[in-house]
């Protein structure tokens, strides 16, 4: 599969399911759908699990294809809380709590 058509995938997938869910595609590298677009991300290296900084994927897509491609065929995912807090809107004021 091309760069073009794995992303392509990947975004109808993210789009799918819940916000604040990363797709796990390394030990240290993310995916997520931030409501417009997939954002890539590393994670951080204190083995917390939170997010660190974005990343481009065609800079890594020749060393990861492989791996990659083999990823979609068993794709691994995690639901983020500090993503959910980000990216799902906040409760109108006045609502309950």
């Amino acid at each position: 599969m091309t760069r073009i058509e794995f992303e392509s995938r990947l975004a109808m997938i993210l789009q799918d399911i819940a916000l604040g869910t990363t797709a796990d595609l390394t030990d240290r590298a993310v995916a997520y759908w931030n409501g417009e677009r997939v954002v890539y991300a590393y994670l951080r290296d204190d083995d917390s699990g939170l997010i660190d900084a974005e990343f481009k994927l065609e800079l890594h897509w020749h060393e990861w294809r492989d791996w990659l491609n083999e990823w979609m065929t068993e794709p691994v995912f995690s639901v983020r809380p500090e993503l959910q807090d980000v990216l799902l809107p906040a409760p109108p004021s006045g609502a309950a709590s």
